[in-house]
């Protein structure tokens, strides 16, 4: 076999490749067993039918297609092991000349991983919020505490903010009530917005025994995104107390013995917070500076693919879950198609600029993951999935992900090197400190997902670990 490759772009090559017609020759032994097993012939036993018989019967092209479709992926990736090419998803293909005992000739043009040249990136500064907290956040805090230790007992007055009411409800639709639109015992606080639009001001002012009928779209189920007729019926009125915010609650709700020994652990629980999000801060804005740094060539097709993936998520396992399609979806976000599309191509075009450079980080400063960090990194991507570690190591392995683990690890380890080298001070001009954040926390910011609802710092380094690069 020979092969040459042309340059046709910073991201895209084209292969040629030139196949003597006798090292097709395990392909077509392959491809005559093959159609041996699928096809019967009078005469023959299965599996022994003679070649010239299977080439009158069912024709010499049959053979050389299915012998072709066989030898394309071995000789093109020999070619791209010969051109020592890191490529990028899956190659066009177009066979330019074949015949029958002649050579086989093909191109390829296939994505490259563009080369990258990492600039001395020790000279990023940012700034971050300032780890403060505040009397009023400690008080917002105990305040929490105290809605979660909230009793409630029955009155015989009309409902009013902040009450518990329960509820019967039935929704119809054109005058038809929906199988899934009935529910009954259903304890709601008015004032929460967690059930249906316009229910507040429905149950607002009725007494046990009310009943009220108001609209409202439905969200999900069967009749998702449509216009209900809500009927509801009032059938407790139940008045929310507060616990006093004295020794008695703290022994309540926590270890502590006094109220002031809660307030200071929540001062320390508060700080922590604070400075996670100071963590998250820095990792934020020092990719953001990285990514400024460093010019990256943008294979389209890679691209296109990746937008494709994103738009191809969201209709078909958000809006599901939301009860949205795209009108819907559009109307709720405030915007046009073109400036979603726009807004989707610059998240996809971070993302794998991200992953990119990442990656490069990886191979200059001589990263490996070891399995104290993978095992960590599963832990932790079991938790946010759901899943228990056992049964997310399983669907990992069965889904040959191992090696995106690794990567994702491994890339939030290089992040975490930037990090590292940054001058970071807060709003005070205070220098600060995260060392001890960043190796944390650094692989769990590098993790695979397209999520659009995922915080800056998160999406632009998941959406860099889809592994399509």
């Amino acid at each position: 076999m020979k092969s040459a490759v042309e340059t046709l772009n910073p991201t895209r090559v084209r292969l040629t490749v030139e196949v003597p017609f006798e090292e097709l020759k395990p392909s077509l032994d392959a491809a005559y067993k093959k159609i041996n097993q699928q096809v019967t012939v009078p005469g023959f036993r299965k599996g022994k039918i003679p070649a010239r018989v299977i080439d009158q019967r069912f024709g010499r092209g049959s053979v050389l297609e299915e012998a072709i479709n066989d030898a394309l992926p071995k000789f093109y990736t020999e070619a791209v092991s010969e051109g020592e090419l890191n490529v990028l998803g899956q190659p066009d293909v177009d066979i330019t000349e074949f015949n029958d005992g002649q050579d086989l000739k093909f191109t390829a043009e296939v994505d490259i991983r563009p080369a990258i040249e990492i600039p001395d990136y020790s000279g990023i500064e940012v700034t971050v919020d300032a780890l403060e907290v505040s009397d009023e956040d400690v008080d917002k805090s105990l305040e929490q505490l105290r809605e979660r230790f909230a009793s409630t007992s029955p009155v015989e007055r009309a409902a009013a903010d902040g009450d518990v009411v329960v509820l019967d409800l039935e929704a119809s639709v054109d005058g038809e009530v929906l199988e899934d639109g009935v529910a009954q015992g259903i304890s709601y606080t008015i004032g929460s917005g967690q059930l249906l639009e316009g229910i507040d001001e429905a149950v607002t002012g009725l007494e046990a025994g009310g009943t009220a009928t108001f609209d409202s779209e439905l969200k999900g189920g069967s009749a998702a995104g449509k216009t209900s007729s809500v009927k509801v019926d009032v059938t407790s009125v139940q008045a929310r107390e507060l616990p006093a915010l004295d020794d008695d609650f703290a022994q309540l709700a926590s270890e502590f013995d006094t109220l002031e020994e809660l307030r200071a652990d929540s001062v320390k629980r508060l700080e922590n917070m604070k400075r996670y999000d100071q963590a998250t801060q820095a990792q934020e804005k020092v990719l953001d500076a990285l990514l400024e740094l460093v010019e990256v060539p943008m294979p389209e097709k890679l691209l296109a693919d990746e937008i494709q993936t994103r738009k191809h998520n969201l209709e078909h396992h958000q809006f599901p879950a939301l009860g949205l399609d795209w009108d819907g979806y559009l109307e709720r976000e405030g915007k046009t198609a073109e400036e979603h599309d726009a807004e989707l191509a610059a998240q996809a075009t971070k993302g794998i600029k991200t992953q990119f450079i990442l990656d490069e980080l990886v191979s200059k400063e001589q990263l490996s993951v070891n399995q104290e960090e993978l095992t960590e990194h599963l832990m932790r991507r079991a938790a946010s999935s759901g899943m228990s570690p056992d049964q997310f190591a399983q669907a990992v392995v069965e889904g040959g992900q191992v090696p995106m683990l690794v990567g994702e690890v491994a890339r939030g380890k290089a992040l975490a090197v930037v990090v590292e080298a940054a001058k970071v001070t807060d709003t005070n001009g205070e220098t600060v400190d995260l060392d001890d954040e960043v190796e944390d926390e650094g692989a769990v910011t590098v993790e695979a997902g397209s999520d659009e609802e995922t915080a800056p710092a998160d999406e632009a380094a998941d959406e860099a670990t889809s592994d399509k690069a």
